[in-house]
């Protein structure tokens, strides 16, 4: 049942449109850049009227979001076609893969979502205990984790340290979060006034493929914050983290079937139940 879902969900996906990609894909200094060459065939003719381009940007931002709502519910679909079972064999495979990684193993100072079963995320709540183990440091770094807390509508998002489950707290979603200070009264720590940099940043998503293209849930709130997080490494002469998105196997597309726009950030590596993938040059070196 799950097989032929799954198998579903790609035809009605290879039916959409297939989305070229925007003029500009943000990706940092160790990623290669994927610009359209019709634009620079283009460089030498005249410019159009301002209120033309305008007309043109505001009419392909608004394709690009109807593709993106479009996909977005194939992959609700998929994801509630999964059975019980077959999300848990896959979480486990997730985790496993990753605690047993040298790169996670190593990194000192990371970034992490709270998995949420009604969203139907992959599973992180084997990697945060570990993490939060008081004997975690057997096997490779005692680390230091950030995890997020969405403060508005806006799109602003905090990630604040949190050093036991107990930090978290339920919002008005019913989504588990920490809360702004700590059990003395302090205001937890955050990433953006932290002294020292992420190593890692384990992000949820909607779908994801193997160039890197990752399908947000609408929000906004991650891509903002990647690109807050990114300007503050390059500011400091940090190192950039890597950037590893969490996937069941019904959430990753085939090329050129995720639509993007100038503020979507691209992943370093996809982590599903068949394994790990490194998509990025930074990927590829530490992975």
């Amino acid at each position: 049942m799950i097989k032929n879902g799954a198998t579903s969900l790609m035809v009605r996906l290879l039916h959409l449109p297939r989305a070229a990609p925007a003029p500009t894909y943000r990706r940092r200094h160790h990623h290669l850049a994927l610009l359209l060459t019709p634009s620079r065939l283009r460089a030498s003719a005249p410019a159009p009227p301002a209120s033309t381009a305008a007309m043109s940007t505001a009419a392909e931002q608004a394709a690009v979001a109807d593709r993106k709502r479009a996909l977005r519910s194939e992959v609700r679909r998929a994801l509630r076609a999964l059975s019980p079972e077959q999300r848990a064999s896959e979480d486990q495979a997730i985790q496993n893969a990753i605690l047993k990684s040298s790169w996670f193993k190593e990194c000192k100072r990371l970034c992490a979502y709270i998995s949420c079963p009604q969203l139907r995320e992959v599973d992180t709540s084997k990697m945060l205990a570990e993490v939060l183990s008081p004997n975690s440091e057997h096997d490779g770094h005692a680390k230091d984790l950030y995890v997020p807390r969405v403060e508005d509508k806006n799109r602003n998002m905090r990630m604040l340290k949190i050093t036991t489950m107990d930090d978290l707290v339920k919002n008005s979603m019913n989504i588990l979060e920490p809360s702004p200070l700590d059990a003395s009264g302090n205001t937890r720590e955050e990433v953006l006034s932290a002294s020292s940099p992420v190593d890692l940043f384990l992000l949820p998503g909607q779908a994801f493929d193997r160039t890197g293209r990752r399908l947000g849930r609408g929000g906004g709130y991650y891509d903002t914050f990647l690109m807050k997080y990114q300007e503050l490494a390059e500011e400091n002469g940090w190192d950039q983290p890597l950037l590893v998105a969490l996937s069941y196997s019904v959430q990753i597309m085939e090329e050129d079937i995720i639509p993007v726009n100038s503020t979507d950030v691209p992943i370093d590596a996809l982590v599903s139940s068949s394994g790990i993938i490194p998509i990025s040059p930074a990927a590829l070196a530490r992975m």
